[in-house]
C-alpha cells in the first residue's frame, strides 16, 4: 500500500499525458474523414483501447495529410 501512494506523485503526470494524447486523437478523428490506414471506428478504438501507445500510432501513420 505504501508503494502506491509513493507511486501517485509519478503517475498523475502520465495519467495527464495519456487522457490528453486520447482526447486530442478522438477530436481529430471525429472531425476529419480521410486516413492514411483504417477509418473512424478503428481509430476511435485504438486510442482510446491502446491507451498511449494508440493514440501515437494515429498521429504517426494514420492521419492524412489532407
Amino acid at each position: 500500500m505504501e508503494n502506491i501512494k509513493e507511486s501517485i506523485p509519478f503517475l498523475i503526470p502520465i495519467i495527464i499525458v495519456e487522457f490528453s494524447l486520447m482526447l486530442a486523437a478522438v477530436v481529430h478523428i471525429l472531425k476529419h474523414d480521410k486516413f492514411k490506414i483504417g477509418n473512424k471506428v478503428i481509430w476511435i478504438i485504438v486510442s482510446v483501447f491502446i491507451q498511449i501507445i494508440g493514440p501515437i500510432l494515429y498521429f504517426t501513420i494514420g492521419r492524412s495529410d489532407e
